[in-house]
């Protein structure tokens, strides 16, 4: 029955095909191509003493899709660090085998991902939520050491630029002094005291990571999720201001929520609701004009930012916007001009 079935469907295929001379062209988007000099002039930039933009990206496990939102060579150039949401991109698929760290053989991603980092010099870093519980590593002292190795062996041979720890412990055995001695190992191989320019980087939500780590650390990042003031994103700061320099705190927004409007109403200290642009403020321009009373802050960046790429603003009336052409990842790419605003 199937087989007559899949025959009839491919003699009706056959025959539409003869008979249509009117075939609907798919568009397929391509990255920007830019000159040597533009791309030489970018990675300088990265380089540089500058506030970063920050995200966390899944959007790069849809291979076949023709959209730039969902691959690596359609971020906005000067993003800095990408923390991968959706596993490591791999191409080995002996890693995916021998894994339980979420590597995926996905060698186009893999390349993708390889090419922005080489021409833009974007740096990528693995996500790893911090908990030890469940992972097969004893709680102790060796386990720590074990379990940090083995997370250094997964960003080393997928040549990646660093490790992002999602610092929410719930309860788990692996925090406070046992996530210091963590930090520990782990900075022999990424972060400031290790030599290598490998990033370490801790993101936490509720429960501010141990003074102790931060000698090790690059940036804390912290989720400011649907903050609406800036005098809030102080208070969070000075949780953490006696030991930890304002140049390594990074401000972040839940975009997965928000990616209409890129956060929630922002209102800055002095009052102001609008961007530069006269459009209404939200959150994630708001994080990147903020800075804190202590000095300039590390950066700003978003959570799924991917969902932002298809946004209608800053051409969006019912929000109050005064412009009249929408700009795919509205919120990250102004807000990288706001927070790093270019010499006039």
């Amino acid at each position: 029955m199937k087989r007559t079935t899949y025959a009839i469907l491919a003699g009706l295929v056959a025959l539409g095909a003869i008979g249509c001379t009117d075939v609907e062209k798919t568009e397929i988007q391509v990255p920007n191509s830019h000159s040597s000099e533009y791309y030489r002039n970018l990675r300088e930039y990265k380089k540089s003493d500058h506030a970063i933009c920050f995200g966390w990206y899944a959007g790069y496990t849809s291979d076949s899709s023709p959209s730039m939102g969902l691959h690596f060579t359609g971020l906005p150039d000067s993003m800095d660090i990408i923390s991968l949401w959706s596993g490591i991109p791999s191409n080995n698929p002996e890693y995916v085998e021998s894994s339980d760290f979420n590597e995926r053989y996905m060698p186009n991603a893999y390349r993708e991902l390889q090419q922005v980092r080489e021409q833009k010099g974007t740096r990528f870093v693995m996500c790893r939520i911090c908990r030890i519980e469940g992972t097969g590593f004893e709680k102790n002292d060796a386990g720590i050491e074990a379990y940090a190795l083995y997370l250094a062996r997964c960003v080393l041979r997928n040549n990646l630029d660093g490790l992002d720890l999602d610092y929410e412990p719930e309860g788990d055995w692996l925090q406070g002094e046992n996530f210091t001695k963590f930090i520990q190992v782990l900075g022999q191989f990424f972060g400031p005291k290790s030599g290598t320019d490998k990033l370490l980087i801790v993101d936490f939500y509720g429960q501010v990571p141990p003074a102790e780590t931060e000698p090790y650390v690059d940036y804390f990042v912290r989720q400011c999720y649907s903050c609406s003031r800036a005098t809030t994103l102080q208070g969070y700061y000075d949780q953490m201001s006696s030991w930890c320099p304002p140049e390594k705190f990074i401000a972040t927004e839940q975009m997965g929520w928000y990616w209409k409007n890129g956060g929630v109403a922002f209102t800055e200290e002095d009052g102001n609701t609008v961007d530069s642009w006269g459009n209404p403020l939200y959150s994630v321009i708001g994080m990147a004009r903020w800075n804190p009373e202590q000095g300039h802050k590390g950066g700003f960046g978003g959570y799924y930012f991917e969902y932002e790429y298809n946004t209608t603003r800053p051409a969006n009336a019912t929000l109050g916007d005064i412009e009249q052409k929408s700009i795919p990842y509205y919120s990250i790419r102004r807000g990288i001009q706001e927070q790093n605003p270019a010499n006039k």
